[in-house]
């Protein structure tokens, strides 16, 4: 029996500066990992961010799910962007399955 799965788009925007490829290519890979956890996630949009009033734990990456119905959000703020990004992708997979567990219960 097939089941339906939907492709998640993810989108990243570095804002005001250029992320490289590998970034970019890191961050696709970890949030891309989240369908394991709910496969019904529709987009994902990566913010990254560099806050310029600190010296140290200046990178921020902002992770936003779109799933059917319902949207979840982290924000990390990290010396690196890989470091934020893996504590956003823990964050979101935490409320992806509270989110889960909600939904078994409803029906």
């Amino acid at each position: 029996m097939a089941k339906n799965h939907i492709i998640m788009e993810v989108k990243v925007q570095s804002i005001r500066f250029v992320s490289d490829q590998k970034l970019n290519t890191f961050i696709v890979q970890k949030v891309k990992k989240l369908s394991l956890f709910f496969d019904h996630i529709i987009v994902s949009e990566v913010f990254l961010k560099i806050d310029s009033a600190n010296k140290n734990d200046n990178k921020i990456v902002e992770i936003k799910l779109n799933l059917p119905g319902k949207e979840l959000f982290a924000k990390k703020q990290k010396n690196s962007f890989e470091e934020a990004t893996d504590e956003a992708v823990d964050a979101l997979r935490r409320q992806i399955k509270r989110h889960k567990g909600k939904l078994y219960v409803k029906s």
